[in-house]
C-alpha cells in the first residue's frame, strides 16, 4: 500500500482512535525509557551502597592486621595467618567467596586461595579504577566462568575492588578484592527492579488513561460538531448550486442581451467604422494610386483599378444596407468557424492583393451568432489594420483551442507602433476590445519592432449558445 493511501486512511480515523494509537506508542515507549533509565540508576546506586557497607567492614577487621604497606612489599606468615583465621569464620567467613589483596605491580600478596598467592598478573581495568582510588562494584551472573585467577563461578556475586589507603597520607598503597555471596542482594535488586517497573508502569498508565479521557470526550464533542457541520456545508452546497443554476441563467439572458444590443444599439458605430469604413477607406486609397493619377498606365489597368474600387464600394454599400435594416451577414451567421475565416481571409486578399496565411487547430463544431459577428469583424479589423499600416507584410491568421477557449490571432511582419499614441477617440483598436469583451473574452495587443500581434480569447463554454 502506498504511503499517500496510508497517510488518507490514517487521517479518516476519529481523533480519540489516532491519539489512543499514535498515544499509546508514545507512552509505552516512554515507559520503556524512563523504566530502563530509572531502574540503572535504582541497581547502581543499590550495588554501591551494598558494596560500600561490606567494603568499609571489611576494612574494620582486616586494615588493622595489614603492616605498613608503603615499606612491605610481601606479607609475613604471621600476618598471613591471621588473615586465615578473620577471614575464615565469623560474618566475613559466611559472607566472602574469596579475597585478594594486589600490589600495584599486579602481584597478589594475599588470597584466601593459596595455589595464587605471590603471583602476578596484568591489571583489570577494575583494578586499575581501584588504585586510582575509586571503589569498583559489580554483579556478576551466575552463569561466569572461572578465569585464571581461579575467579569462583556458578553462585551470583557481587565483586569488589577497595583502595587500601595510607592513613596519615591517604595515598593508595594496595587494592583488596573481595566476592561477597549476593543471593539475598541479588532478590533485593530483583525486588527492586519490579517495584520500580510496576511504579512507572502505573504511573504511565494512569497519565495515558487520564489523557484518553479527556480527548475522547473532547473527540466526541468534534465529532457531533463536525457533523452538524457536514450538514450545514450540504445545505449550503444545494443552495449554492441552485444560486449557480440561477447565475448561469443570468448570465446566459445577460450575454443574449448583450449581443443583441451589439447588433442593434451600441455597436453601430463599431459596425460602421469595422465594415464599410474600412472598405470606403480602401477605395479612398485605391483612388489616389499611381495606376488612376500616372497618365502612362494603360487603359486595361486603369479598368481594373476602377472595377476594384468599385467592388469596393458596392460591398460597402451593401454593409450599410445590412446595418440600417439590423440585420447581421447571412453568410456569417450560417457559416461555421473555418468557413468565416477562409471568407473573411479571401476577402482580404481579394480587396488588397496581398498574401494571408491561415491556420486552424480543432475548431469548435457550433459558435452562437455573436461570437461569430465578433470573430469576422475582430479578423478584419486587424487585417486591414494590417495592410494599412504594416504594407501586408507576414500577415497571418491562427486559430487554436486552449482549454476550452477559443484564440483568434492576427499578426504581421511590420516595424510595430506605440499603443500608447493612439487616440482614444479612434474606434478601430478600442471597438475591437469592446467588442471582445463584451462577450466575456480577453483581448491583447502586442506592437514589438518586429511586428504587431492581436490576439483574443472567447470562452467557449459561455458564449457557444448566446
Amino acid at each position: 500500500m502506498r504511503t499517500k493511501d496510508l497517510i488518507t486512511r490514517w487521517n479518516a480515523q476519529a481523533l480519540s482512535r489516532q491519539f489512543l494509537l499514535a498515544g499509546g506508542i508514545v507512552a509505552a515507549a516512554a515507559m520503556l525509557v524512563v523504566g530502563a533509565f530509572v531502574t540503572s540508576l535504582i541497581e547502581e546506586a543499590v550495588t554501591r551502597n551494598s558494596a560500600a557497607t561490606t567494603a568499609l567492614y571489611v576494612d574494620s577487621v582486616i586494615a588493622p592486621l595489614l603492616p605498613d604497606m608503603q615499606t612491605t612489599e610481601v606479607l609475613d606468615d604471621a600476618v598471613a595467618r591471621a588473615l586465615d583465621e578473620t577471614l575464615g569464620q565469623g560474618a566475613l567467613g559466611n559472607r566472602l567467596l574469596e579475597f585478594r589483596l594486589w600490589r600495584a605491580d599486579g602481584t597478589v600478596l594475599y588470597s584466601n586461595q593459596a595455589e595464587i598467592a605471590g603471583k602476578r598478573f596484568e591489571l583489570s581495568p577494575q583494578l586499575r579504577t581501584a588504585f586510582s582510588g575509586e571503589m569498583v562494584a559489580q554483579l556478576q551472573s551466575q552463569d561466569g566462568s572461572q578465569d585464571v585467577t581461579g575467579r569462583p563461578a556458578g553462585n551470583p556475586f557481587l565483586e569488589i575492588y577497595n583502595p587500601v589507603l595510607q592513613p596519615w597520607s591517604g595515598e593508595v598503597v594496595a587494592v583488596s578484592e573481595f566476592h561477597e555471596i549476593a543471593h539475598d542482594f541479588q532478590l533485593s535488586l530483583r525486588r527492586a527492579r519490579f517495584l520500580t517497573w510496576l511504579a512507572v508502569a502505573g504511573f504511565t498508565l494512569a497519565f495515558f488513561i487520564m489523557l484518553s479521557a479527556i480527548v475522547m470526550r473532547g473527540s466526541r464533542t468534534i465529532e457531533k460538531q463536525r457533523a452538524a457541520l457536514k450538514q450545514r456545508i450540504d445545505e449550503l452546497s444545494a443552495l449554492l448550486l441552485q444560486n449557480e443554476t440561477l447565475r448561469g441563467r443570468v448570465q446566459h439572458a445577460s450575454q443574449r442581451a448583450t449581443a443583441l444590443n451589439e447588433k442593434m444599439l451600441r455597436r453601430i458605430g463599431a459596425d460602421l467604422h469595422d465594415g464599410p469604413a474600412q472598405l470606403l477607406a480602401y477605395a479612398s486609397l485605391r483612388l489616389d494610386s499611381d495606376l488612376l493619377t500616372n497618365p502612362m498606365t494603360s487603359n486595361e489597368k486603369r479598368d481594373r483599378e476602377l472595377a476594384a474600387i468599385k467592388a469596393s464600394l458596392e460591398e460597402a454599400m451593401h454593409e450599410i444596407r445590412t446595418l440600417c435594416n439590423g440585420l447581421v451577414l447571412p453568410q456569417i451567421e450560417t457559416a461555421n468557424l473555418p468557413e468565416i475565416l477562409e471568407r473573411c481571409v479571401a476577402a482580404h486578399r481579394q480587396r488588397t492583393g496581398s498574401a494571408v496565411d491561415l491556420s486552424l487547430s480543432d475548431p469548435p463544431a457550433r459558435l452562437s451568432p455573436s461570437a461569430k459577428i465578433c470573430i469576422y469583424r475582430f479578423v478584419q479589423e486587424a487585417l486591414n489594420n494590417a495592410y494599412r499600416h504594416a504594407g501586408g507584410i507576414g500577415q497571418r491568421v491562427t486559430q487554436t483551442i486552449e482549454r476550452e477557449r477559443i484564440r483568434i490571432e492576427v499578426a504581421d511582419g511590420g516595424p510595430g507602433f506605440d499603443p500608447s499614441q493612439i487616440s482614444s477617440t479612434s474606434l478601430g483598436l478600442a471597438g475591437l476590445r469592446e467588442r471582445v469583451e463584451s462577450l466575456g473574452g480577453t483581448f491583447e495587443l502586442n506592437a514589438a519592432a518586429s511586428g504587431t500581434v492581436v490576439r483574443m480569447w472567447l470562452d467557449i463554454r459561455e458564449i457557444g449558445q448566446i
